[in-house]
């Protein structure tokens, strides 16, 4: 049986009917393949268990995983307030599995799954979507062993004034969770990644973090020291816009002899970066600015590493996992990283994906990593006879 993509999206007032709509484009475009497994892509405005309710209606026992957005990405480009269904059939199975826990304790979590992905000893592909305001990413990604199954993911945006937003795996939804999947049999998955943001010279010394809070910089708080650079008040990056717009300006931070990349979900009261990675005391910090025509070659680079991971297979069906900040970024031009991304995968690879606060991908002889400000794209193609 070949391996067949297809991708629904629906506009609608309410989660279910935006679901039924979408799953229901979605099975019309696979056509007569029986899809083995679905991935939800929703706005943060519905409530999950209808979106749940209106895809599962449809699909019946199917396996499915998601999780919020503030949009969806279809190959229509950018798609507010919507539903996006992506299907996948073919010679292959899935397990999916809910896990709650991740909030408390993202070790735990990732025990969990490894031992899960060892069942049967048979090899196994993780995809996985987590929450990107509450839990350790980062711990969770450090404790997947080196020789692990190839494990990707991303951390899933919503509210950002209210900080929630929600995941979804088989015929359960919430908040503060990880939803995954497992999947295994004959397919190909390959992953790309890549980001559009450059340093502009200042650099600074962390002087004080704590957990997940970046206090200060060159010894005074986060915020004053963007308000110097930027010409706006120190206490304006508390509110809105500016608390979120602080995104759009990361850090590169040292880690080792590489450079890895920081993002602040917001600016405190206090002045004080929160950010979804602990940033260690001491270490120098490089201010970074994005660009829409780096964010396009980024996204054709991502897209091309990932072509070349498929070898010789044909790409059945994209997810595209995007920072939030490009949606930021690109707000005059939404959707062109999808435009992008065709021009290296064609029109006819079905495109599905959404903004996320972070990005989860496998790494080879090394555990997961955590990235922030990037856009992946995870390709699915047939395996080899």
């Amino acid at each position: 049986m070949p391996l067949v993509g297809s991708v629904g999206s629906a506009q609608a007032l309410g989660g279910r009917e935006a679901g039924l709509q979408a799953t229901h484009h979605a099975l019309n475009k696979i056509g007569v393949f029986s899809p083995n497994f679905g991935i939800v892509i929703a706005s943060h405005q519905y409530q999950p268990r209808e979106v749940l309710s209106g895809v599962s209606s449809l699909l019946g026992e199917s396996p499915v995983i998601g999780f919020s957005s503030p949009a969806g990405l279809t190959g229509d480009g950018h798609q507010p307030h919507s539903v996006v269904v992506a299907l996948l059939g073919g010679d292959f199975e899935v397990q999916t599995e809910w896990h709650p826990e991740f909030a408390q304790s993202g070790r735990e979590t990732a025990l969990k799954i490894v031992e899960q992905a060892r069942v049967n000893g048979q090899p196994k592909s993780v995809l996985c979507f987590a929450d990107g305001f509450n839990g350790d990413a980062e711990q969770f990604c450090s404790t997947i062993p080196t020789q692990s199954n190839p494990l990707v993911g991303a951390l899933s945006s919503g509210d950002m004034n209210t900080g929630t937003t929600f995941q979804l795996a088989g015929n359960q939804t919430g908040v503060g969770g990880l939803a995954a999947a497992f999947l295994q049999g004959g397919f190909r998955m390959s992953v790309g990644y890549a980001h559009g943001w450059d340093p502009i010279g200042r650099q600074f010394r962390v002087t004080r973090s704590r957990g997940f809070w970046l206090r200060t910089l060159d010894g005074r708080p986060a915020s004053e020291t963007y308000a110097e650079i930027f010409g706006y008040p120190a206490r304006d990056w508390a509110f809105p816009p500016l608390n979120h717009l602080a995104r759009l300006y990361p850090l590169g931070v040292e880690q080792g002899e590489e450079m890895i990349i920081r993002s602040p979900i917001r600016v405190e009261a206090d002045g004080s970066f929160r950010m979804n990675a602990a940033i260690r005391d001491g270490i120098d910090a490089y201010l970074l600015v994005g660009s829409r025509n780096s964010c396009e070659n980024a996204a054709r680079r991502a897209a091309q590493q990932a072509l070349q991971g498929l070898q010789d297979a044909r790409p059945a069906l994209a997810i595209v996992l995007v920072d939030i900040a490009w949606q930021m970024l690109l707000t005059a031009n939404p959707g062109i990283e999808i435009a992008a991304i065709q021009e290296i995968l064609g029109t006819q690879v079905p495109i599905a994906g959404g903004y996320t606060l972070g990005q989860i991908v496998p790494m080879q002889d090394a555990s997961p990593k955590l990235l922030n400000q990037h856009i992946t794209v995870i390709l699915f193609g047939e395996a080899a006879e």
